[in-house]
């Protein structure tokens, strides 16, 4: 299956698609790409909320806003790392028999399904700002994540 269609079907039934990516067999670079997605569609979110402020504050271009969200972005990468083994060792700790690699893909494959959702949240702060409907955004792309994360984490740790 392609990438976006697994993203659609993945909100249907999360648990058979994480088990279709686990058949595949290791690879690192496969689950790296996950949060490569997810850290694309993040930052290109960003990208209306920085035209906004720039916009707010008179300049010309948002492009000095920009940049420092790119570096922002990527300063991410050690702690996703880092959430995907402590839910691992969360997991371990209550029965959890699934690998490192399994919690990664998991939680990488998770950030990769709120992509979309990320894009809304830019459109949001961008077009609408601060706000009840940015807070209502926020919120449930908080939660879907939560969601995803830990039927997918659930799944990854049945071993």
């Amino acid at each position: 299956m392609t990438v976006t269609t697994d993203l659609v079907a993945t909100w249907r039934r999360p648990r058979a698609v994480l088990r279709q990516h686990l058949a595949r067999g290791r690879s690192e670079a496969f689950a790296f790409t996950f949060l490569l997605v997810f850290l694309i569609l993040a930052f290109i979110a960003q990208w209306p909320v920085a035209a906004r402020e720039a916009y707010l504050a008179g300049e010309p271009t948002a492009l000095p806003r920009i940049l420092p969200r790119a570096y922002a972005v990527l300063a991410t990468i050690p702690l996703w790392y880092g959430l995907a083994a402590l839910g691992h060792l969360v997991a371990r700790a209550f029965g959890g028999q699934g690998s490192w690699y399994a919690a990664r893909l998991a939680l990488f494959w998770a950030l990769a399904t709120v992509g979309p959702l990320m894009l809304l949240y830019g459109l949001v702060g961008g077009m609408i700002g601060p706000g009840p409907a940015l807070t209502l955004v926020t919120l449930a792309l908080g939660a879907a994540f939560l969601w995803l994360w830990a039927t997918l984490l659930h799944e990854a740790e049945r071993g």
